[in-house]
């Protein structure tokens, strides 16, 4: 069965064989590193330059006049930076730092503009607050400085100038929309007190003093018939007592004068017209005719010469009561107190149905009024809203023409790279170390593995099935002894002439600046 060889044989086997393949392994080193040389010589140099720009939130009340918060920075970064990438800006970059002159001829406008956007970055730095960087790669040093700086101030210029004509633009806006609020609040102003002055007696907030008044006038109402009411009662006794009275004196007077003649008819036509003034108003027609019938017989009585005796009568008639004329003097007043009275009941009627008209319009006048100051709350809401932000517009747009407002700031300016980004010499020169020492060590291990000749005494055992009991050294002549030392001697001399060579290549190289470590 066949045995597995102890690890510490194994290490001791590779370690002697890459003692044995040291010149291979120091050869392909030494290549790796000559072509590693060339290949930094001949691979352009990138150099990078950045600079940090910080976000400055404005000094005065930025709560309440700021139009941007620290939450808004990267989205304002995003804009800036499609604004300072645009093509009008990198073209005028490129003809001002004579960028890719030497590719004019073989790219056009449009690769060489993405060809620069592409060396462009704007990152933000989260590790400090509000701060982003911008930085530009060129294979010039210093005019990557230039143009990083060139980018810090535009971002700045931009930056002022979106800010500037983005408030502009919003105060505008907000006043244009104040202007329309405003003229709608107006026009609904306007329609309010036009309606309030149409239905002021109507308003909800006149029924309480209407409710008061019509009860005010239901009692004076109420009073007033009670007034007519007794003063007809009076008339009407009255009226009784002076139809007694003028028929006793008609009696009288029939006694004492025969057939009674003009005074009798008087006598009558007074009693009817007593009597018509009971029935109706003084302005009846048949009143009317009588009272003139009266007149009439009046006059004739004084006109008459030859009626002596019937004047007599009159005047006899007068002496014997005095009263029939107190009581009908009584009468007309009672008369005259009732047509006031009926004309003060007219007017009282008619406007207690007029304070009822506007205290059953109440509710109407309600639901409308509740409809029109729902309305107006809405708009004055919305204009006092846009008032209040056109003045936060207006502060803003004056502290952004002051550059008071938040802003960008420099705090680190553009430096002068001093080793490449890309094409750096020591990482050149490590990465070609490693790759000659793999390579060396890899061809040294083919090799041994390509060579099918014994090298170790388990080998052969392990071959031949047979234990090994004694072992020849290697006799090596004189002759061979000297093509040995003279082959190693010049292994080491093309070897060690290879790296003082290197070593001197990258001294001067160095002196020269084509080598920046």
């Amino acid at each position: 069965m066949e045995k597995e060889q102890p690890q510490i044989d194994v290490l001791k086997k590779y370690a002697n064989l890459m003692v044995s393949r040291r010149r291979l392994i120091a050869a392909c080193i030494l290549l790796a590193l000559s072509v590693g040389l060339v290949l930094y010589l001949n691979e352009p140099k990138i150099y990078e330059s950045s600079a940090s720009i910080v976000y400055q939130k404005q000094r005065i009340n930025p709560s309440e006049f700021s139009p941007d918060e620290a939450k808004q920075m990267r989205e304002m970064v995003n804009t800036i930076s499609q604004q300072v990438l645009s093509r009008g800006n990198l073209e005028n970059m490129i003809k001002e730092y004579d960028l890719y002159q030497n590719s004019e001829n073989t790219e056009d406008q449009a690769d060489l503009i993405e060809r620069a956007r592409s060396s462009i970055d704007v990152s933000m730095e989260k590790d400090r607050g509000n701060v982003f960087s911008v930085s530009f790669q060129d294979m010039d040093p210093s005019r990557a400085m230039q143009v990083t700086d060139w980018l810090a101030s535009k971002f700045i210029e931009e930056n002022l100038r979106i800010r500037e004509e983005r408030a502009r633009e919003t105060s505008s806006y907000i006043q244009d929309e104040l202007r329309m609020a405003k003229a709608h609040l107006d026009a609904k102003e306007t329609e309010m007190k036009e309606y309030k002055l149409e239905h002021y007696n109507e308003m909800p907030g006149q029924r309480g003093a209407n409710l008061n008044r019509l009860n005010a006038l239901q009692e004076q109402f109420q009073a007033t018939q009670t007034n007519i009411y007794n003063l007809e009662q009076t008339r009407m006794a009255l009226s009784e007592q002076l139809e007694a009275r003028r028929n006793l004196l008609e009696q009288n007077a029939a006694g004492a004068g025969g057939n009674g003649g003009p005074a009798g008819e008087l006598a009558e036509a007074r009693n009817r017209l007593q009597e018509l003034l009971v029935r109706y108003t003084p302005e009846h027609p048949e009143v009317k005719r009588q009272k003139q019938r009266i007149s009439n017989l009046e006059a004739e009585m004084r006109s008459s010469a030859g009626s002596g005796q019937e004047e007599g009568d009159a005047a006899l008639l007068s002496r014997q009561d005095s009263r029939l004329n107190d009581l009908a003097s009584r009468i007309r007043e009672i008369d005259i107190n009732l047509k006031t009275l009926r004309k003060e009941s007219n007017n009282i009627l008619a406007k207690i149905r007029q304070y009822q008209e506007w205290v059953e319009a109440a509710p109407i006048r309600e639901a409308e009024w509740s409809a029109l100051t729902r309305d107006y709350e809405e708009l004055k809401e919305y204009h006092d809203k846009l008032l209040s932000r056109s003045f936060g517009a207006e502060a803003a747009e004056t502290m952004e023409v002051r550059q008071k407002g938040s802003q960008f700031k420099i705090v680190d300016s553009a430096f002068l790279p001093n080793t490449p980004m890309k094409g750096s010499f020591l990482k050149i020169l490590a990465a070609s170390l490693a790759i000659g020492l793999a390579a060396g060590c890899g061809l040294a291990m083919g090799m041994d593995f390509m060579n099918a000749s014994f090298k170790e005494v388990s080998e052969v055992e392990n071959e031949l099935q047979l234990p090994v009991t004694c072992a020849l050294p290697l006799i090596v002549t004189e002759a061979e002894q000297k093509r040995t030392k003279l082959r190693n001697a010049a292994w080491t001399a093309i070897l060690s002439a290879w790296l003082i060579a290197l070593v001197i290549a990258g001294v001067h190289l160095w002196l020269q600046g084509e080598v920046i470590i």
